[in-house]
């Protein structure tokens, strides 16, 4: 009976298009998180801490670059059916487990975005929930119908696939922990004014709707209208009911608003946004043992903005209440306080360069690949 329906045309065709739809899906998300992979980072961070649970940083960036390649790897073995049998068990496996840990993630221990979209989509944990529900059906209609297969039979070409994906996936993921996402796709990406959008973003979630509700005379049924609709003006066809005030849409406030500068004298955030012609912002994540390399490139950093005549101020999360200024190739440069969560939106690194001109981000770089 088991064979019967393997070999039902309907079923081949059932199986096909579930394989090409899961493979379409593991592809485009194992991709977006791979070349953002401190993304993935916070949002393992995230659903640890959910948990109760921790562990290493060097740990978790391991695991999140090889959770992004795997899957991206696997979307690619399914897409020209490397091996299937073998990709078809994992699949089942890993979507069983993240089914389960997002109904978890969106009943008992609530994590508020999975990332599994990296920075492209963002999803609430139920989206996030029924998604899998729809994947972990697919993943066992094209496992049963490859179940005959042998699991470990890789041909030549077969073989070098796979190393090759593996190589691929691994590769972008790596390639963007140690420098920046080649596909920036966060508020402060290159070509962004901070201070405009942030004023955008403020507009935006303060704005209101004033609704005119009025009732059909003739058939007593409600309708809105926005003011400038000129329709309800009619009063012999509608009577009014009452006036009401929405709020934007968006309730959620933009990551744009978070936004922070500040020292022991408070918040800086408007003057150094204002800051005129270009401005240099060092930012790191400690400043406590800092590497000879990290040290060596903000020095250039450091000397290149007192030859042009340039700002350059350091950022850090870390409590600056005793210390206001640090010392590079010579150059004192003032210290700020940054939230954590903010420089690392900003600077997906945790040392590195973010240059702004006239308040618009001109460039950014991992301090590996400063060019001064």
């Amino acid at each position: 009976m088991a064979q019967a329906l393997r070999n039902r045309r309907w079923f081949r065709y059932l199986s096909h298009i579930c394989r090409i739809l899961f493979a379409i899906t593991f592809i485009v998300s194992g991709f977006f998180k791979a070349i953002d992979p401190w993304g993935t980072i916070l949002s393992v961070k995230n659903y640890l801490a959910a948990y109760d649970l921790s562990a290493p940083e060097w740990v978790v960036a391991v695991f999140s670059i090889w959770l992004c390649g795997a899957e991206l790897m696997m979307g690619c073995m399914l897409t020209f059916k490397v091996r299937i049998r073998l990709v078809s068990i994992f699949s089942v496996l890993s979507m069983t487990f993240f089914t389960i840990l997002t109904f978890l993630s969106a009943t008992i221990f609530p994590v508020e975005d999975c990332g599994c979209f990296g920075e492209l989509v963002k999803l609430t944990p139920w989206q996030t929930f029924a998604k899998n529900a729809v994947l972990l059906p697919m993943a066992f209609c094209f496992w049963y119908r490859y179940r005959p297969d042998r699991i470990f039979a890789f041909s030549k070409l077969e073989f070098f696939l796979m190393c090759f994906f593996f190589t691929m996936a691994m590769s972008v993921g790596t390639y963007s922990y140690f420098h920046l996402p080649p596909i920036d796709m966060l508020p402060y990406k290159e070509g962004t004014n901070i201070a405009e959008e942030m004023k955008i973003a403020q507009a935006k979630q303060s704005s209101e709707e004033v609704v005119l509700v009025y009732r059909n005379r003739r058939t007593g049924r409600l309708r809105e209208f926005a003011i400038d609709d000129k329709a309800w003006h009619n009063d012999k066809r509608w009577e009014w009911v009452e006036t009401r005030v929405d709020e934007s849409v968006d309730s959620v406030e933009p990551m744009i608003l978070e936004f922070y500068i500040g020292n022991s004298e408070g918040e800086k955030t408007s003057e150094i946004l204002a800051t005129s012609g270009k401005l240099y912002m060092l930012c790191m994540v400690n400043f406590d043992n800092l590497d000879e390399d990290v040290v060596e490139r903000f020095s250039a950093v450091a000397k290149q903005a007192a030859e042009e005549g340039s700002a350059v101020i350091c950022l850090t999360p870390v409590n600056i209440a005793y210390q206001s200024r640090l010392n590079f190739g010579g150059v004192s440069v003032p210290l700020y306080n940054m939230d954590a969560k903010t420089m690392k939106t900003m600077l997906r690194a945790n040392y590195g360069l973010v240059e702004l001109d006239n308040g618009t981000i001109s460039a950014k770089y991992n301090y590996r690949d400063i060019p001064y």
